[in-house]
């Protein structure tokens, strides 16, 4: 095996293990958020609990997630390589204290203040709204601190804690949205309830794992903290990756208030439909991007560019054999696919058309998407994060232009293919930005790329065409045999799903496609137990 499919076997293992655990979560956030359709539709409830949720989860992605893997990592990997466990220690420390203390602050404020804020969505249920708010909350600081113990892990290669602890956070919700919401004035008060136990968990479950692998801590003073060279250095690479990412947030905040001016149930259309989207990113692109970070990183401190360049752009190749494919089959069965899983008690027929018109318009931008995640974490290594930053301010003006454009004539569907347009401009522009890197060979790459992905496309277009054909009587057939949801829409898109992939795998394997045969070489290796 050449060093070359040696590296695109090794990112496709990683991932793999991440992604079967991070499916797992996804998997149950979908059950997440089909319980909160049975329990609370697209109602004026259900748009509540979903602002509500958004905002704290909007800060965390701001200051904990995004922080953490922008500026925390790539320092902590300097650390590491440098190899004196004391000046380790005093950093994670300081870095330790300054979150705890920021992120409580943050806490503190946004109870106070989200009376204020909340008027903003134009929310019918206004006092629940802002009682959920206050209620989810703590959160940010419970998933801020969880953050911080994921990007210690990552930086020593161990992903599987960081992958199982959302599956606590979802089965935890899913659990108190059923057992408390007899005791509570309303399911969404007993769904926040399992969102904080949730959060909570998902950061005392990775805590013996850092402290397993040797790393310890401790509280500092705050002064003694914003002193540490180690702090310092985080916070001067978060102060402009604070914009950027303020900026992308703000898309969700905007566009989410957008929304609420659309009518009541046009929010929670455009969080499920969401859901379904970040169901296959979060098991694809993210868990490629989490595991590609600190090898990116490692390779840009120790100048070993040919290695950058090659992971880089495998990641990117699996993406597109990911992504494309998956966009074209559920464009074709998207309503089939909502039917299966949101249609029940109180997702009535009008919250199946609504969520379908949003997911029409957000699936073109999965492949765009999916790339900026791994894209990010290319300027990450490198300490650089101004790239990103001016991309995602530019992108964020697209799409609210957009989104306050489209909203009018096209209600959610509009919010949605601002959002799917924004996206690729972001691409487009961190693309661009990669490529004044000497040492990153972007403009060889494209070539090769963009007739990757037209090869794609084309075979995208060939495996539906039976599906076309053989849709109407499959779902013909397992209609007349009656039964529930499983039966009449999930028999069929299974049906459907094995005759699209069985095609397609036909095609690039005809073709001699090189990332299937990194995929099955992979397989084939785990199954025969083989080392290197």
């Amino acid at each position: 095996m050449s060093g070359t499919e040696k590296n695109r076997a090794s990112l496709l293992r990683s991932g793999s293990a991440l992604s079967f655990l991070t499916l797992a979560s996804r998997i149950l956030g979908l059950l997440r958020e089909m319980t909160k359709a049975a329990l609370l539709g697209t109602s004026a409830l259900s748009d509540a609990f979903s602002v509500a949720f958004m905002i704290p989860n909007l800060f965390r992605r701001l200051f904990a997630e995004g922080s953490i893997a922008v500026a925390f990592i790539p320092t902590l990997k300097e650390y590491l390589l440098a190899g004196d466990r004391e000046k380790t220690k005093e950093f994670i420390s300081c870095v330790f204290t300054f979150l705890s203390f920021f992120v409580s602050l943050a806490v503190a404020l946004g109870v106070l203040l989200t009376p204020l804020l909340i008027p903003l969505f134009k929310m019918k249920a206004f006092d629940e709204t802002v009682l959920l708010t206050r209620v989810m909350f703590p959160f940010l600081a419970f998933i801020s601190i969880a953050a911080l113990f994921q990007g210690i892990l990552n930086s020593v290669h161990v992903f599987a804690p960081s992958g199982f602890a959302p599956i606590l956070l979802n089965l935890v919700t899913i659990v108190c949205a059923y057992g408390l919401s007899p005791f509570t004035a309303n399911p969404a008060r007993a769904m926040a309830a399992g969102i904080i136990i949730g959060g909570f968990l998902e950061a005392a479950v990775q805590f013996p794992f850092v402290w397993r692998k040797g790393f310890r801590f401790f509280f500092t003073g705050i002064g003694r903290a914003l002193k540490n060279p180690g702090t310092r250095k985080v916070l001067a690479l978060i102060g402009p990756t604070v914009i950027g990412m303020a900026a992308y947030q703000l898309n969700d905040l905007v566009s989410t208030a957008l929304a609420g001016r659309a009518g009541e149930g046009v929010v929670s259309s455009l969080q499920y439909s969401l859901r379904l989207q970040e169901l296959i990113l979060g098991v694809f692109a993210v868990s490629i991007g989490t595991v590609l970070l600190p090898d990116l990183a490692e390779y840009a401190k120790t100048g070993r560019w040919q290695e950058y360049n090659q992971r880089l752009t495998q990641a990117m190749d699996i993406i597109a054999l990911i992504t494309i494919p998956i966009t074209f089959f559920f464009l074709a069965q998207g309503e089939a696919l909502i039917r299966l899983l949101f249609q029940t008690r109180s997702f009535i027929e009008e919250s199946v058309a609504l969520t379908y018109r949003a997911f029409l318009f957000h699936m073109p931008g999965l492949f765009f998407i999916a790339l900026n995640r791994i894209l990010a974490p290319a300027f990450y290594a490198q300490s650089d994060s101004r790239s990103p930053t001016l991309a995602g301010v530019l992108s964020f003006a697209v799409n609210i232009a957009l989104a306050a454009a489209l909203v009018g004539p096209m209600k959610g569907s509009g919010v949605a293919l601002a959002l799917t347009i924004a996206s690729a401009a972001n691409t487009a522009l961190l693309l661009f930005f990669l490529g004044r890197n000497p040492h990153i060979a972007v403009a060889g790459a494209l070539g090769p790329a963009a007739l990757y992905t037209l090869k794609l496309i084309l075979f995208s277009c060939i495996a539906a065409i039976p599906v076309y054909f053989l849709a109407p009587r499959l779902g013909a057939f397992f209609a007349a045999l009656g039964g529930n949801r499983l039966i009449r829409y999930g028999a069929p898109l299974a049906v459907e799903g094995l005759i699209f992939a069985a095609v397609g795998l036909a095609l690039l394997s005809l073709t001699g496609d090189k990332q299937l045969r990194a995929v099955m070489g992979l397989f084939r290796k785990k199954s025969g137990g083989g080392g290197e």
